[in-house]
């Protein structure tokens, strides 16, 4: 086992030491989305919430930044669940004090869902270091790295997304 819990085993080709490049690079994404999984199932477990929930809040708390009211349609649109499942949904983060339903500024007929100013404290407390430890990385490269980088992971997000299509 490898320190992210994981066999020695390489991608999928054998051991890590003897791995081509692409196989290599294939085994950094797959330790990378090990961490990524384990810290957001522990930030999930401290915040007492599931997947779509944190999910939810993390889309919520963007939109106030940039100063975008969200709707019911709005999280079902980009969470990809059913009418029925969001207002599920609203009723968990606003029973456990996340968010808060709002009257639209504009149309009376309409609800804004808006994350308490708790949550955005409660958010930046349980993610704050790991996302300053993952800025760092980022800053610390160069312009021609991070390009390479950014191409690389559009083409990968390309190569999965055209599976589903």
């Amino acid at each position: 086992m490898d320190s992210h819990g994981a066999p020695d085993s390489g991608y999928w080709y054998g051991p890590d030491d003897r791995l081509d490049p692409p196989a290599a690079i294939l085994q950094a994404l797959r330790d990378y989305r090990t961490s990524e999984v384990a810290t957001r199932r522990s930030t999930r477990d401290s915040m007492g919430m599931g997947e779509t929930d944190l999910l939810a809040l993390r889309y919520l708390l963007r939109a106030k930044s940039t100063g975008e009211g969200v709707g019911p349609k709005d999280l079902s649109r980009v969470l990809g669940i059913t009418t029925a499942s969001t207002t599920s949904l609203i009723d968990r983060l606003v029973a456990s004090g996340h968010v808060r339903r709002e009257p639209h500024p504009t149309d009376r007929r309409s609800l804004v869902i808006v994350p308490t100013p708790e949550t955005d404290s409660e958010v930046r407390a349980t993610l704050g270091d790991m996302h300053r430890r993952m800025m760092t990385v980022a800053e610390s490269m160069t312009a021609e790295e991070a390009r390479v980088v950014i191409t690389f992971l559009r083409r990968m997000s390309a190569a999965i997304s055209e599976e589903r299509h």
